[in-house]
């Protein structure tokens, strides 16, 4: 099934982007990467997140761990959220601790380099393939129907009895 037609809950956008659900209700609130596929209406509604914002949760996840702040990392999302999030897979991100560059080519990587500051990189495509890895050990739910998609570990007894309820 293509990945656009897959949402993940919370919990599972958490689990492959290695954050809390603290970090995730945060980041949606204040609108650094809120769900494209569903976004929470008051209490009780859950959120779905689509492939892509696990990825961007992943990056943000990447860029606090080295110690760019927040506001930093709201600006590089933004950037990549006007660009319309095309092209992750072949992208580096780079940043001197204080900004973050977008790199599409090994000329622009190295261009920054010759720069003599210290500077850290993402590569995007690595970060795509932990998530799809992550998100294929999980549950996904199909935005269509609502259906619960089990990964390759059927064993998860609540995915059952809500897939035959549907």
């Amino acid at each position: 099934m293509a990945s656009e037609q897959i949402g993940y809950r919370g919990p599972t956008a958490c689990a492959a982007a290695g954050i809390t659900y603290r970090q995730l209700d945060y980041w949606a609130r204040t609108g650094l990467v809120e769900p494209s596929v569903r976004p929470a209406h008051g209490s009780g509604t859950q959120r779905l997140y689509s492939f892509r914002d696990v990825v961007v949760l992943k990056i943000v996840k990447r860029f606090l761990d080295t110690g760019v702040s927040l506001q930093n990392i709201r600006t590089a999302v933004q950037h990549l959220r006007e660009r319309g999030f095309r092209d992750l897979e072949r992208m580096t991100l780079m940043s001197d601790g204080a900004t973050v560059y977008e790199c599409t080519s090994p000329d622009e990587v190295h261009a920054l380099l010759q720069g003599g500051q210290g500077v850290f990189g993402i590569a995007v495509g690595v970060v795509w393939r932990d998530v799809e890895s992550a998100l294929s050990q999980l549950h996904g739910e199909r935005i269509d129907t609502g259906e619960t998609l089990v990964g390759p570990n059927p064993a998860d007894e609540l995915a059952r009895r809500r897939n035959r309820a549907v």
